[in-house]
């Protein structure tokens, strides 16, 4: 009996594989000769692809994840690398503004000493300006060593703007035309007029229009806006012909007995870095 149940197994396992082996075949052949499956093949295959589908969707959800976050980061490593290329640009774009402002200040400066052919000078960089004292005082890094003495006249750019107060061995503090200080920055001036010369001393410093007041004025001739005014040299502190600026506007002073004159100077006093000082005048035969 156990004998006739495997016999009857392994005819059962015969039809089954002849079924299959013939399902196979004729599959194969009837898609070599139209290109189709049959149902049987068509339900297989659909099984198979919806079995697959089901296994891989988590892989392919984990890739996606993966390649997201991934293209995150790469975005973020990217946009650090912007914004630290862009601030690189706003700091060599400032370096050059500066650089380009030292460079047309020392243009200024080397154009003034080539006016100044008659005067012995020594070129200094500002080193200090206290806030405190912004429009009054600076501190250079020339002194005693250098031959700087008090009194000099210190030009800048295309003007004057002070004279020294103070001499350290390698410092000196330079206080400016826009100082209230009488003692120091009353210059006696020239100024030349298509009529002739008249002279007088700088009193004063107007802060709202940036403009420097002379007064004192000897002599009638007529004043007018752009007649030059220099040093006129007279009391022997300062060198004479050193160029300040060009009248503004005359008009009377509060007395009403003497006139004031406006001059605009040619030097920015609130931007000053790099000052020529003058020692003497060059004597004939140096």
């Amino acid at each position: 009996m156990r004998k006739f149940n495997t016999n009857k197994n392994i005819i059962i396992l015969l039809i089954l594989a002849i079924i299959v082996v013939t399902t196979i075949s004729i599959t194969a052949a009837n898609r070599a000769r139209e290109g189709e499956t049959n149902i049987v093949q068509s339900m297989v295959n659909d099984t198979v692809g919806a079995v697959d589908k089901v296994i891989t969707a988590p892989g392919r959800w984990l890739a996606s994840g993966t390649n997201a976050v991934s293209n995150l980061i790469n975005t973020y490593k990217e946009n650090e690398q912007l914004k630290s290329k862009i601030d690189q640009y706003d700091e060599v774009a400032l370096e050059n503004t500066n650089h380009e402002k030292e460079i047309e200040q020392l243009k200024e400066e080397l154009a003034l000493n080539q006016t100044l052919t008659s005067f012995q000078k020594v070129t200094a960089n500002v080193i200090t300006r206290s806030p405190d004292t912004w429009q009054d005082m600076l501190v250079v890094d020339k002194g005693s060593a250098d031959g700087i003495e008090s009194n000099m006249a210190v030009m800048s750019q295309k003007g004057l703007v002070g004279r020294i107060v103070e001499v350290n061995v390698h410092t000196s503090k330079v206080e400016l035309l826009t100082s209230d200080n009488t003692n120091t920055n009353h210059f006696p001036i020239r100024i030349t007029s298509d009529g002739g010369d008249s002279f007088g001393v700088l009193a004063s410093y107007d802060s709202e229009t940036q403009q420097l007041i002379a007064s004192e004025i000897t002599g009638e001739e007529d004043i007018k806006e752009g007649d030059v005014v220099q040093t006129s040299g007279l009391g022997g502190n300062s060198p004479a012909n050193l160029a300040i600026g060009t009248v503004v506007k005359v008009k009377p002073d509060s007395f009403g007995l003497n006139r004031e004159v406006y001059i605009k100077p040619y030097t920015q006093m609130y931007d000053i870095s790099v000052v020529t000082i003058v020692q003497r005048m060059v004597e004939a035969g140096e």
